[in-house]
């Protein structure tokens, strides 16, 4: 083994080590974390159900529904479910804490607010926005519900801090199925794509950041991609490898002398990219990972998409290539509306920070139970939904309380700081 990776192998194997002190202070830490979202809350009983259920879901509860966590606390489990499914609360002012705080205490000026959509299966069709549909978890069209979300990525950490349940248009033109599942009236039909830009109406200003991201989903859509440049975000969003753009830098057909000068065609990204030679490629180590280094090769152009955004706009395509475990290389493609001269050592780590979502749902799901509830109407998903949320925050400081701990003296680095929240 080579000496970096026997270096890189040390240090995960002292970051894996929970100190006593980590653990001995965890539920007063809890207790005040959990403090400030209580408090968008009126009545006293709601904001106690608030402090368990969350210390339910950050609990070692196998399934995190409303059942296991109420056994947990050993209550019945009635006054549980009218909280999450009935009780007219209002998740937002919950939310929007929690894009303060992680506003306040991650925020960097070139973090990256990555959209990104995640299907949750179902057996039932009478969950609220269930239908059949793309089933990103199962790779195939299922019964599901989807959410789309927003996450906060920096260089130091990411976190899932809004989200909003698609409801398909069969749903929302059904006066049956939203007076069943109690969708409010005020709710109408709005693509993926609208509610991600809703939400970044709302939380943009609160969170500094230099870039949008986004899977194929997102970035395939070009009027998404024109009104995120009509707000002056700088995006990369991923696209699917058959989408057709013409190479503003390639040598256009020579000129037969009648009519219009010729364009370039149209090509494939994916056979733009297989056209290019080893030398066109660029290679950059984008950061250390619990695996080893990232390394990728990357190269750019200038193109015009056949489905632009808007008329005459140019765009930077970003092809990146990755060698995979088993020897084989695969691509990623991304559009952009970044300046031409953007250094390619940026767009890779963008590209990298935007895959960090998965990271994030999978301590969602894994952890806080984010995936684990077991309501039907519109109000109870997006309590629960915003509960785990808290919850995996939670989680993520605490992860980050372990990596500061001072081992000379075994006291808390983060003691001094207001609730959990760095200072």
């Amino acid at each position: 083994m080579e000496r970096r990776y026997q270096v890189r192998l040390k240090e995960l194997l002292e970051d894996a080590v929970v100190h006593p002190e980590q653990l001995t202070e965890m539920l007063a830490r809890l207790d005040r974390f959990v403090e400030p979202f209580a408090a968008c809350l009126r009545r006293d009983k709601q904001q106690e159900l608030t402090r368990q259920y969350v210390a339910g879901l950050v609990s070692q509860v196998e399934r995190k529904n409303v059942e296991s966590i109420a056994y947990h606390h050993d209550q019945d489990r009635q006054m549980l479910q009218k909280f999450v499914g009935q009780y007219s609360w209002d998740h937002r002012p919950l939310m929007t804490e929690l894009v303060r705080q992680v506003g306040q205490s991650l925020g960097q000026a070139d973090a990256v607010l990555v959209f990104d959509p995640s299907a949750f299966p179902k057996k039932g069709n009478e969950s609220v926005g269930v239908q059949r549909q793309w089933c990103g978890r199962l790779g195939k069209v299922d019964n599901c519900q989807v959410g789309v979300y927003m996450a906060y990525a920096a260089r130091e950490e990411h976190a899932l801090v809004d989200m909003r349940l698609y409801l398909p248009k069969g749903w929302a033109r059904s006066k049956v199925k939203r007076k069943k599942c109690g969708v409010p009236p005020e709710v109408k039909f709005r693509t993926r794509h609208e509610l991600a830009l809703e939400m970044l109406d709302e939380q943009r200003s609160i969170l500094p950041h230099a870039w949008v991201a986004g899977d194929d989903e997102m970035g395939k859509t070009p009027a998404f991609r024109g009104e995120l440049h009509v707000r002056g975000e700088h995006y990369l969003l991923a696209v699917p490898s058959n989408t057709l753009v013409r190479d503003l830098e390639a040598q256009p057909p020579p000129y037969c002398g009648r009519g219009k000068y010729p364009k370039s065609p149209w090509t494939r990204v994916e056979r733009w990219t297989r056209s290019l030679r080893s030398g066109d490629w660029t290679k950059i180590d984008v950061r250390d990972s619990e695996r080893g280094p990232v390394k990728v090769e990357i190269a750019k152009v200038r193109v015009q998409a056949k489905t632009a955004p808007a008329p005459g706009l140019e765009e930077i395509l970003v092809a990146i290539r990755e060698r995979q475990a088993d020897g084989s290389m695969k691509h990623d493609y991304y559009l952009s509306n970044a300046a031409a001269d953007t250094p390619l050592s940026e767009f890779a780590r963008v590209a990298k920070t935007a895959h960090r979502v998965e990271e994030c749902f999978q301590r969602a799901k894994s952890e806080a139970g984010l995936a684990d509830y077991e309501v039907r109407t519109w109000r109870g998903w997006h309590h629960h939904q915003t509960l785990s949320l808290i919850a995996t925050w939670f989680l993520t400081q605490e992860a980050r309380v372990g990596k500061k701990i001072d081992t000379r003296d075994h006291r808390f680095a983060s003691s001094g700081s207001a609730g959990v929240v760095a200072a």
